[in-house]
C-alpha cells in the first residue's frame, strides 16, 4: 500500500479519516484486479469535488473582480477548472505517485491518464471537504489552483478556440470550419473522441476529448498551433 503521509506532509494536510484520503486515489480499475478493498473507487467522491470546486472558484472570482461581467467569469472558471488545469496542478502535487490503478492503466500514460489525473483532483476536493470542511478546501484550492488564474488572463488560455479559429479562419482564406468525429470508443460513462478540424477537403488538425464539446476545442487549439494563428 502506497505511504499517504507523504502526501499529507507534502501538502501540509492531516487528514482526521485517512480512508476519505485513500479512497480520492482509487480508480475504478483497481477495484477490477482487487474486488476485496475494503474501499469503494473514487467516483461519488469526483461528483462532490466537482460542485465543491466550481462553487469555490466561482465564489473567488466573484468576490475579487466585482467589475467583470458574469460572461467573463464564466470563461475564467472554465479555464480553471478544465481537464487540462486539474491534471497539470495534480502532476505537480505528484497525484501520480498515489494512485491506485490495475496494472494494465498503470501502463497508460499520455492522455488517459491526464483525464485519470483531473478527476482524481477532483475527487481529493471531495474528500477534502468531507474531512474538512469548506474552509480546508477554500485554502487548499487558492493555494495550488487558483494561483494560476494571472497565467490564464495574461496568456489569454480562457478564450473560446473554437470562435478564434473560426474567425481567423473566415477572415483568412474565407472558409469556416468543419468538425467531423474520427474516431470514438468506450463505454457510455466514459467516452472518448477523436474530432478533426477541416478547411473544406484539408484536416487541419486533431483534437480529443471525453466529449464532442471538449475533443472539438482542442481541435481548434491544435489547429490555431498550426497555422500559426
Amino acid at each position: 500500500m502506497k505511504d499517504f503521509s507523504v502526501l499529507e506532509k507534502k501538502l501540509g494536510l492531516s487528514f482526521k479519516n485517512k480512508d476519505f484520503l485513500i479512497q480520492a486515489f482509487i480508480h475504478r480499475s483497481y477495484l477490477n484486479e482487487n474486488p476485496n478493498f475494503r474501499l469503494s473507487h473514487n467516483e461519488r467522491l469526483e461528483f462532490l469535488g466537482d460542485a465543491v470546486l466550481e462553487l469555490i472558484v466561482t465564489e473567488y472570482l466573484y468576490q475579487n473582480y466585482p467589475k467583470k461581467s458574469e460572461g467573463e467569469l464564466t470563461n475564467w472558471r472554465a479555464a480553471l477548472v478544465n481537464a487540462k488545469m486539474l491534471s497539470g496542478v495534480a502532476q505537480n502535487l505528484e497525484f501520480n505517485d498515489f494512485l491506485l490503478l490495475s496494472r494494465g492503466e498503470a501502463r497508460e500514460m499520455g492522455k488517459a491518464r491526464q483525464y485519470i489525473l483531473a478527476n482524481t483532483f477532483e475527487a481529493f476536493v471531495g474528500s477534502l471537504y468531507l474531512d474538512q470542511g469548506y474552509k480546508g478546501c477554500q485554502k487548499f484550492i487558492e493555494k495550488y489552483l487558483i494561483k494560476e488564474l494571472p497565467h490564464i488572463i495574461e496568456a489569454k488560455l480562457f478564450e473560446d478556440a473554437k470562435s478564434r479559429f473560426q474567425e481567423e479562419a473566415q477572415e483568412r482564406v474565407g472558409i469556416t470550419p468543419a468538425y467531423k468525429v474520427l474516431e470514438e470508443w468506450g463505454p457510455d460513462h466514459a467516452k472518448h473522441f477523436i474530432i478533426g478540424v477541416f478547411l473544406d477537403e484539408e484536416l487541419v488538425a486533431k483534437g480529443e476529448g471525453s466529449s464532442k464539446q471538449e475533443a472539438e476545442e482542442e481541435a481548434a487549439k491544435a489547429a490555431l498551433e498550426t497555422k500559426g494563428w
